[in-house]
């Protein structure tokens, strides 16, 4: 007997609409490999659609008070927050995370980002004004771009919505967002709720692959084009709006060194860096996931690390023991399978290595040790459970290899030494540099790469002030 597969739909002007040519796709959840929903494969119509309900509610949006964009932002939030089990179930029938550390790890933060965003509506300013001219004063206003295409990731499909929705609406712009096409559950759930909070057109979703994506990001009407995913999906988006000049705003891949010490407390270093390279199941650009280990401490601290993943479980969304679930679909398994499968023969696994189950998309955490600069497994972002070490022998050495790859978003440092930390935090060529711990976010500061992790800021003021653009405006004293 066959169960009904629930109908997910598009949400475009204020109503939730199929495609115009009635396509669907299948979404499955990757904790069981079954299929749960079917969401439209959006064309063309549905694109032009969105980019015109966008645009009409441009204006209207536009010149609504920051006091009142705070409040519906703020609304927003406390409606995530009283229908958090709704999303939370949305999320884990998308992704199989664990229910526990979706709600612990996930909502809190994600409602804090909003109300952050909430309060950014507020400070919409520019210079002050000033005569720089005999008899002319200059003012400085700062603008919403206009409409925003916007496409999220798999891996954290709820949180990566409201890193880019929230922003757009604080600044004054109108959204067309498309969640990833094997996430689309939580994103469409959010078109509901913000839906009946925002006028009609301000916040639109719409379902669809690689292929809408483009439409998109092609499409004359948007302003600015925001893209979460692989570097390879950021340079054809930057290649795309480089055609009509449109903004565009990257955060792509990583491959977080995490640089550890001699003088480092091993079991500490061990306990925290295992968390942050399998949680979500390395899921992340900023995992812990490439270790560089002073060459005195790296057979005790490979064992250690060893230990805790060998301790670290995966498993079923309701099993409050796992720290990660499965791996997205079936071709991110197939391609950190492929990572394993080709490592040289001077490479060792340590632990993990293999898939656990026939059922769903589970994957061991793995750690693989006596990896030099040059592998492959070095250089490309794995997007899974595994953790690299390579052994190094002094602070240039560290430095080197550290920045010796083309991603440049995270990093972190591990020492009890202040000046090395120092040091260390200056020639590192990554977006962020953590000290002494690995992964944490906050609302206030930024977040984003240099080199092919991307460019443009998510969160903080920084990431504001990306949707929004700069005109003078001079006046004449006389007239």
């Amino acid at each position: 007997m066959s169960t009904e597969l629930r109908r997910l739909r598009n949400y475009i002007g204020g109503e939730f609409r199929d495609a115009t040519d009635g396509r669907t796709t299948e979404v499955v959840n990757p904790a069981t490999g079954e299929a749960y929903a079917t969401a439209p494969l959006s064309g063309q119509a549905d694109v032009d659609a969105a980019m015109a309900a966008a645009a009409e509610a441009f204006p209207g949006w536009r010149d609504t008070t920051p006091a009142e964009r705070q409040k519906a932002l703020l609304k927003i939030a406390d409606a995530f927050e009283e229908r958090a089990e709704e999303l939370i179930a949305a999320e884990v029938e998308n992704t199989g995370k664990p229910v526990g550390l979706t709600r612990s790890e996930e909502i809190p933060p994600m409602v804090d980002q909003i109300r952050f965003f909430a309060g950014a509506a507020r400070m919409l300013e520019g210079r002050s004004a000033g005569e720089y001219m005999e008899g002319l004063t200059s003012i400085v206003r700062r603008e919403p771009v206009g409409v925003c295409a916007q496409v999220a990731p798999w891996n954290y499909p709820m949180m990566m919505a409201v890193w880019k929705f929230a922003p757009a609406l604080a600044a004054g712009n109108t959204v067309v967002l498309k969640p990833s096409d094997t996430t689309p559950a939580s994103t469409v759930l959010m078109a509901e709720i913000i839906g009946s909070i925002v006028p009609k057109g301000v916040f639109n979703v719409i379902c669809g692959d690689r292929e809408t994506g483009r439409m998109m990001v092609e499409h004359e009407t948007p302003a600015m084009a925001s893209i979460t995913g692989s570097v390879r999906a950021g340079m054809q988006v930057a290649e795309s709006a480089a055609k009509d000049v449109k903004r565009v705003h990257l955060e792509l891949g990583g491959k977080a060194p995490v640089v550890v010490f001699e003088d480092t407390d091993i079991a500490k270093a061990v306990e925290d860096i295992s968390v942050a390279g399998y949680f979500n199941a390395g899921q992340d650009c900023t995992a812990a996931t490439r270790v560089l280990v002073h060459e005195s401490i790296h057979d005790e601290f490979v064992s250690a690390l060893s230990k805790a993943a060998a301790e670290t479980k995966t498993g079923q969304p309701d099993d409050e023991d796992v720290l990660f679930g499965p791996l997205n679909n079936p071709n991110q398994l197939a391609q950190v399978e492929g990572f394993i499968d080709r490592l040289p023969a001077h490479a060792r696994v340590e632990t993990g290595g293999k898939r656990v189950g026939d059922k769903g998309y589970f994957y061991a955490p793995t750690v693989v040790s006596g990896l030099k600069q040059d592998d492959e497994i070095i250089q490309k972002e794995v997007f899974g459970p595994v953790i690299t070490v390579q052994s190094f022998r002094d602070e240039d050495q560290a430095v080197e290899w550290a920045n010796g790859v083309e991603y440049a978003l995270a990093s972190s440092v591990w020492t009890k030494d202040h000046g090395r930390a120092m040091r260390m935090s200056k020639k590192l060529d990554f977006g962020c540099v953590w000290i002494n711990t690995h992964i944490p976010l906050v609302a206030e500061m930024p977040h984003g790469g240099f080199k092919k992790s991307g460019y443009g800021k998510d969160l903080s003021a920084y990431g504001f002030d990306d949707y929004t653009r700069i005109k003078h405006v001079m006046t004449s004293l006389d007239a």
